[in-house]
């Protein structure tokens, strides 16, 4: 079971990887993309009307950081508008 569950996971990302990454970043391994996107610390901030990340920008750009989440928000739209 737990190799399994290890399989999934590795072709989950694989797959975000293909489906969200921009072109320039692609080539980054699963390793990498769990260092500069999964495990960095940031701070939750909430304002009156909106909910923002601070994190510092070392390990990812802040340009780059939205375009993945703006790719990640095209595939939610899509999956809504198809079902």
């Amino acid at each position: 079971m737990r190799l399994q569950l290890f399989v999934l996971t590795y072709n989950l990302g694989n797959f975000l990887r293909q489906a969200v990454l921009p072109q320039t970043v692609r080539h980054w391994t699963l390793t990498t993309l769990r260092e500069k996107l999964i495990k960095i610390g940031a701070k939750v901030v909430r304002h009156s009307r909106k909910i923002v990340f601070q994190m510092a920008e070392v390990a990812v750009p802040r340009a780059l950081f939205r375009d993945i989440l703006r790719s990640i928000e095209r595939l939610r739209l899509a999956t809504v508008l198809s079902g």
